[in-house]
């Protein structure tokens, strides 16, 4: 056993966890675990969706923050809080240190979602943005910390961060006492070290597997290679768990209690996000959805198995979430735009949205072009955003235009 294992150990008990989760129990929800009759028949197993998207500030993250405002001295609560983070763990200490009636101070990436932004200011915290990621933030919140004397909160490299993320395992365990296997979003890994020390502790012979973004997989190949790895950035819209490097101590407990990590590209969690909202009316952030992404396109080989999926984070940018839907239908063939050439005369439009109408589309926009320096004078160029069934249906669409004279030429 390593140092930083032994010293984790030496901070981190059941005992510990068991204390965050009564101290949680007037502030954070004992949230829902749903049985997805959809996702079992999708994927041969039994699944359970563990719904903390629907935990108070729209994540997890309130759970190790407020375990770790709690447990505060005096004198620390005196000088206040200070931490980095992409958006959950902001709002989630944000919301912490105004329960507990102290300052809070958020260093966010220059780019993070402005719903996260606004939400952070909203519990009560003052918001800086600096930095083009979370390891540039992290570094102009420690250099803060070290002027003003605030108490630094890790976003996830301290044991009692992790003991309140576990927490997440003790109702795990309370709602589905025979899970056999348990899915698990990581980024700098305080959920997946609590919830896989936790269940381990209960049980050994539950399967645990980390899941993480192709985009940011630094847990991912400090996994595989067994020692700490640092990616020069991250690529991926689930920005809840684009983290450069993993946190020590986090790396040390997943190596020992995690039995599996894998990685999810944008598409397959932008799959997972769609399906999720459009099968089970629930909206995930990316890194909420990376879990159910992995099960959905057999990143694992479990069969047949209870499975547990935690859907960490409900805080998605709608602007994300409208480009994730569009995008979704038009890879599946339920929406699709076109574009044709009519004669400039009355009427031709009228003939053309007639016969789309015979096909049994329907026309959501029209946009009417006749300026177009490559298009012909007396024609104009129209493109139609079209409502269609599946990707069957687009083809009756496109050959019912060509056999009308109109050559109609696919966008996306």
């Amino acid at each position: 056993m390593g140092v930083v294992f032994q010293m984790a150990l030496s901070q981190l008990t059941l005992e510990n966890i068991y204390q965050a989760w009564r101290r949680l129990a007037w502030v954070a929800r004992r949230t829902p675990l749903d049985y997805s009759t959809t996702f079992s028949e999708m994927t041969g197993n039994a699944v359970y969706l563990k719904l903390e998207n629907m935990q108070k500030t729209g994540s997890f993250k309130i759970r190790g923050a407020y375990n770790k405002v709690i447990n505060l001295s005096e004198e620390e609560r005196a000088r206040g809080v200070i931490a980095a983070s992409a958006g959950n763990h902001a709002q989630g200490l944000a919301y912490a240190a105004a329960r507990a009636g102290i300052k809070c101070t958020i260093v966010m990436p220059a780019g993070a979602p402005i719903s996260k932004v606004m939400a952070t200011r909203g519990y009560g915290a003052e918001v800086i943005l600096a930095g083009d990621g979370y390891e540039e933030a992290c570094q102009l919140a420690g250099e803060l910390q070290r002027k003003g004397g605030a108490t630094l909160v890790h976003g996830f490299d301290d044991p009692e961060i992790i003991a309140g993320q576990g927490t997440v395992a003790l109702e795990l365990m309370n709602d589905l006492p025979d899970v056999e296997a348990v899915l698990v979003p990581v980024g700098g890994g305080g959920l997946l070290a609590g919830i896989s020390f936790a269940l381990k502790q209960m049980r050994q012979g539950i399967r645990i597997i980390g899941v993480q973004a192709e985009g940011a997989p630094s847990m991912y190949h400090s996994f595989r290679k067994g020692y700490l790895q640092e990616i020069k950035g991250a690529g991926t819209f689930a920005d809840g768990i684009a983290v450069r490097k993993p946190g020590e101590t986090t790396f040390d407990l997943i190596r020992h209690y995690v039995d599996e990590i894998v990685a999810v590209n944008d598409e397959e969690i932008a799959s997972a996000i769609l399906l999720l909202l459009e099968r089970s009316k629930i909206v995930v952030e990316g890194a909420g959805a990376v879990g159910l992404a992995a099960l959905i396109h057999n990143k694992t080989a479990l069969k047949n198995a209870k499975t547990a999926v935690v859907l960490s984070g409900g805080n998605i940018d709608v602007n994300i979430l409208s480009i994730i839907i569009e995008r979704g239908l038009a890879k599946t063939g339920r929406y699709v735009r076109v574009r044709a050439v009519v004669t400039d005369r009355p009427g031709s439009l009228s003939k053309l949205l007639s016969a789309v109408a015979g096909t049994q589309a329907n026309v959501i926009t029209v946009a009417h072009d006749r300026l177009k320096q490559n298009i012909p004078l007396k024609q104009v160029e129209v493109e139609l955003a079209l409502e269609t069934r599946n990707k069957e249906h687009v083809d009756q669409i496109i050959g019912g235009l060509a056999l009308e004279g109109y050559f109609p030429e696919i966008i996306s």
